[in-house]
């Protein structure tokens, strides 16, 4: 999508208060902006009121609908903004100019409102316009946006709208305009076909990436979204691939005859890639250099080291390892050398992955018949576990650092796994729209 801000509407931009727990609720102060702030305890989502997008033409009504359908959807989806229904507004809006009423709106309650219009230049591409408005100060939340792109790239611009929205009232970056790649898998539990596939965050605009001839597993994106890091059993063992998006070639990487190579991720500047090898019956963790081909071991141990993830900062990997004996979790420097355990309850830890924010480690545990998703800090502190079911694996994060995205397989013979999310307090628990049994997510960075 070549979507690019090109205008700026007059307005008062807010400076918006950012709280620091897990558990949203939003306030009014005195003479302030409206905020969501992030609270224990409080989980009552702030009312906001979107009206139908006028369409500046009759021929963009329909995507006028469309839009406003697709901004809305992102906004209840997040667990902490609530849509007043269109049948409670006393107010229309008739025109994107027009003076807004707020009594009106303050009568029903709403504390945002969201107003816009879709139009059409005269060489065909939709703009979409917006502002955002705190209710009861009756000023604008920040200034208003216009948007350009191809009408086929609707979707996307109501996603960034709806980010900008997020944005504005927690003060936090939004995560709507993003992709996630994923497995999409069909057929028996004992004959899974599985295929590399690519969506927009909310299910929408699904394809795929590889055909079902050879098993892949676990995608990861480069940290500019443009391409793909996976495994594929393509050449009869499990090695890793990289993938152009864009033109949907792929290459292997990491060559080391007589080995197996899986679990790769890319570093923060996407300059490396860090994975696991396994020879002989045991697994350690290397790192490629794109542009030299250099490959360095990182780990050499007699225990099975995997599932490497770089710190946003590039400086320090952590993975799991069964050197106490059973699955725990480490971190050691990017360049190798001593690790530090920093999983210390019960039971076991594996797929660790370091939160974009630098603040927290994701994980899948496995204690007592049951699988969890996670989060602890990264020294192992606070560790607060998300999910329990009869198998959840797989943590993948919204690039915001507040929601993580995983696998859920349900039990027995036709046992079928699936996609879902949950905010790193552990509510909002949703599935994931998918055309048929989908695994493995990886969230990519919000777009270009």
């Amino acid at each position: 999508m070549k979507a690019q801000l090109i205008t700026v509407f007059r307005g008062l931009g807010l400076c918006l208060a950012l709280g620091a727990s897990s558990l949203p609720a939003w306030a009014q102060g005195a003479g302030g902006p409206l905020r969501i702030e992030i609270t224990e305890g409080v989980i009552e989502p702030l009312p906001f009121a979107l009206p139908v997008f006028i369409a500046d033409t009759p021929d963009m009504a329909d995507a006028a609908q469309d839009i406003t359908r697709v901004i809305a959807a992102d906004l209840r989806g997040t667990g902490l903004f609530r849509e007043i229904p269109a049948e409670a507004h006393i107010s229309t809006i008739t025109s994107f100019d027009s003076p807004v009423q707020f009594a009106d709106w303050q009568a029903i309650n709403a504390q945002a409102l969201i107003t816009g219009s879709v139009g059409r230049t005269p060489e065909g591409q939709m703009v979409v316009r917006f502002r955002l408005f705190d209710v009861f100060s009756q000023l604008p939340l920040g200034d208003g946006l216009q948007f350009v792109a191809t009408p086929e790239t609707w979707r996307r611009m109501a996603h960034r709208v709806a980010d900008q929205v997020y944005s504005r009232i927690t003060g936090e970056s939004g995560y709507f305009d993003t992709r996630v790649a994923f497995i999409n898998e069909e057929g028996p539990k004992n004959a899974r076909l599985k295929r590399l596939a690519l969506m927009d965050y909310d299910g929408a605009n699904v394809q795929y990436l590889t055909d079902s001839s050879a098993i892949v597993l676990a995608p990861r994106f480069s940290p500019d979204g443009r391409s793909l890091l996976y495994t594929s059993y393509e050449s009869g063992t499990p090695r890793i691939y990289q993938m152009d998006i864009a033109s949907v070639t792929h290459r292997p990487l990491a060559d080391l005859p007589g080995t197996m190579t899986f679990a790769p991720r890319y570093s923060p500047d996407g300059q490396r890639v860090v994975f696991s090898v396994e020879r002989g019956g045991n697994s350690d963790i290397y790192v490629l250099d794109l542009v030299t081909g250099t490959q360095t071991r990182l780990t050499e141990a007699p225990s099975i080291e995997t599932a490497p993830s770089f710190s946003p900062d590039g400086s320090q990997v952590v993975f799991e390892s069964d050197r106490s004996g059973n699955q725990q979790l480490y971190i050691m420097p990017a360049t190798g050398g001593p690790a530090q355990r920093i999983s210390r309850g019960s039971g076991r830890y594996g797929t660790p992955v370091w939160s974009p924010r630098g603040d927290y480690i994701a994980f899948t545990k496995q204690e007592a018949g049951r699988f969890h998703i996670g989060v602890m800090r990264i020294d192992g502190s606070e560790e607060r576990l998300l999910t329990a079911s009869f198998l959840d694996e797989g943590p993948t994060w919204a690039p915001n650092g507040r929601v993580v995205m995983f696998t859920r397989e349900t039990a027995g013979t036709n046992g079928a796994p699936a996609l879902y999310s949950v905010d790193i307090s552990g509510r909002n628990l949703q599935r994931v729209a998918t055309p048929g049994m989908a695994s493995d997510p990886a969230w990519s960075p919000l777009l270009q």
